[in-house]
């Protein structure tokens, strides 16, 4: 299954971004996104893919290149958009329903997949069901950036820091750690 569109809309009466997919087999895909699903999602990724540069550039080097990526993917998303603005086509077939699910967790990773990096998007559903997403290139820059805007919008705050989420669980021993990435 290929991911052919996203879209994502801020409900502020929820306080959540309802975020759905097309595929190109005609299949619609529709999700609840909380406000810590979200950031989760940003920091998490921004953290993999620098992690993931860092491998074969020194880490000042990874965030650099890293912020320049994003850079160019907002600049080119800009222009394209000034050029033809695309559309949403909502698909004909819902596997998970028409209504939307609630995520009610996030877990992330990096996978080699021949010699491209991907990003490994497990969205925990009720009752513990998860739906993965398997991302690379443009479609994990082009979600980045739109969950970003929404999260600007939406006035959610900063991204967190991955490094700052570890500080913390250092910082109270009392509570048990939690993996980053979960």
């Amino acid at each position: 299954m290929t991911i052919k569109q996203f879209n994502a809309t801020y409900l502020a009466n929820d306080d959540r971004l309802l975020f759905r997919f097309n595929t190109s087999e005609d299949s619609e895909f529709r999700f609840w996104f909380t406000r810590r699903v979200t950031l989760f999602i940003l920091a998490a990724t921004s953290h993999l893919l620098v992690k993931a540069l860092e491998q074969s550039h020194t880490p000042e080097a990874a965030k650099a290149i890293a912020e320049f990526s994003e850079e160019a993917v907002k600049k080119d998303r800009e222009q394209s958009e000034a050029v033809k603005p695309e559309t949403y086509e909502p698909a004909s077939t819902y596997p998970l329903g028409a209504d939307p699910v609630l995520v009610m967790d996030v877990k992330c990773a990096l996978e080699k997949q021949g010699s491209e990096d991907m990003l490994s998007l497990d969205l925990v559903l009720p009752g513990g069901a998860n739906i993965n997403l398997k991302m690379a290139g443009p479609t994990l820059q082009a979600m980045c950036l739109l969950l970003n805007q929404l999260r600007e919008h939406a006035a959610w705050g900063e991204v967190p820091q991955v490094q700052d989420v570890a500080t913390t669980a250092a910082e109270n021993p009392q509570k048990p750690q939690k993996p980053l990435m979960h």
